[in-house]
């Protein structure tokens, strides 16, 4: 019944082909451009931030923990922009994933941005600005932790076996030190939290591309 219908209407079914590994990477290639130009904004707006200070020293005065946070979103985000190479093993893409992909991109274009706003105005200097916005910052910085998670896992499951059980620790940890991070304007623990994850972080990235591995990961 179903393929007299289909006759009728002038169609011709015919089976799905199997999906095409050069389309996929060249696929691929066009949507790592547009993450390129997120993340480029991103990056070239924290580098031109920090540029003020040496631009105007006498002007804007320096606060560690923001500055440490700089410093950590930008190797962050220079970092995924390595990770994501990972995604050339996906060989036939959906929008979905392209925009779940690029949604994880503008995470970094809003924490640049956040980290450096247009006019400090407002606020008496760069200290008081990262404290009044700091539950917008975390909120952002916790949600990249969950879109690292399920970014991670759409590469698949053998490579998220593949970073072991610590990847899944230091997400759940950095996430709930982050919540604390939210409720707090406690100096010391705002401190020790950007000196630990920086410190951590770094570690982390040395480790996971160590020549050593056994497991490439991109």
């Amino acid at each position: 019944m179903g393929t007299d219908r289909t006759a009728a209407a002038g169609l011709t079914m015919t089976p799905a082909a199997p999906p095409d590994p050069a389309a996929g990477h060249e696929l691929y290639l066009h949507i790592r451009v547009i993450i390129s130009i997120v993340l480029g904004i991103a990056i070239t707006r924290l580098l031109s931030g920090m540029a003020r200070f040496i631009q105007h020293p006498g002007k804007l005065k320096v606060y560690p923990v923001h500055l440490l946070w700089v410093l950590i979103v930008l190797i962050s985000a220079t970092h995924f922009w390595w990770w994501e190479f990972g995604l050339a093993a996906i060989v036939q893409w959906r929008f979905e994933t392209f925009l779940f992909v690029l949604l994880y991109a503008y995470l970094f274009a809003l924490m640049a941005n956040l980290l450096f706003p247009d006019a400090l105005e407002e606020y008496a200097d760069y200290r008081d600005y990262f404290l009044s916005r700091r539950g917008w910052f975390f909120a952002l910085f916790i949600a990249s932790m969950a879109i690292d998670l399920a970014d991670t896992a759409i590469k698949g499951r053998a490579y998220l076996a593949a970073l072991g059980p610590e990847y899944m620790v230091r997400l759940a940890l950095v996430t709930l030190l982050a919540l604390v991070a939210v409720r707090t304007r406690n100096q010391r623990y705002q401190l020790l939290f950007a000196l630990f994850y920086l410190a951590y972080y770094i570690s982390w990235i040395v480790r996971m591309y160590d020549p050593g591995r056994a497991v490439a990961l991109g």
